[in-house]
């Protein structure tokens, strides 16, 4: 299941790298670039930390080939609809989601506690809008006080999915039931403006 949910977030990543790219009137050399690296650069950074060779887009070549076409298709739209900004949020909400899950699950395999598999689930799951955002010359949404609740629900949802792993719940319902927190708690997060508590001065 883990190579599905994988898959599925290589293009939904991508789809908000495209987005993003266009938002920020880039040409189609920008546009492939920001894509490859909101798709690739939380997954990136995982493997590496883990020592996991051949990186996970190496090792699934049609990866990086399905995210090109993306781009290149994305790039070639004359002009985005009427308020296609506003649809970044959901491609990023689902891209983290599944990211975080499959990210978590990959570092339980390679033996690493839960504890950090919660961390490295989250590195998966944000790091590759994080990269977008520096390449976008923009101060990461990760790391904005302004920014509605986002680490924050990846590793909720991580926790979910561990704890029924460890419990021994079916793969399937677990990796679903910790999807489906981190994108709904996202998005209620966007719309209801909820931020974690900035320290006093």
């Amino acid at each position: 299941m883990l190579p599905i949910l994988e898959h599925i977030a290589v293009i939904s990543a991508a789809c908000f790298g495209v987005l993003l790219a266009r938002s920020k009137q880039m040409d189609i050399v920008g546009v492939c670039s920001v894509t490859f690296i909101v798709a690739f650069g939380g997954g990136t950074l995982r493997d590496v930390l883990l020592d996991r060779h051949p990186l996970f887009w190496v090792a699934h070549e049609h990866y990086a080939w399905t995210v090109l076409g993306l781009a290149i298709v994305g790039a070639n739209v004359p002009r985005l609809p009427q308020g296609a900004a506003n649809w970044l949020h959901f491609p990023d909400a689902l891209g983290m989601g599944l990211f975080s899950v499959v990210g978590a699950g990959l570092a339980v395999e390679e033996g690493v506690s839960l504890s950090l598999a919660s961390l490295f689930g989250v590195i998966t799951g944000t790091f590759g809008g994080v990269m977008g955002d520096v390449v976008c010359n923009e101060v990461p949404s990760l790391f904005r006080p302004t920014t509605p609740l986002y680490a924050s629900c990846s590793l909720f949802g991580i926790s979910a999915f561990l704890a029924l792993t460890h419990f021994q719940v079916a793969d399937t319902v677990a990796q679903v039931v910790g999807v489906t927190i981190i994108v709904v708690l996202r998005m209620v997060a966007l719309r209801k403006g909820w931020t974690l508590p900035m320290p006093k001065s």
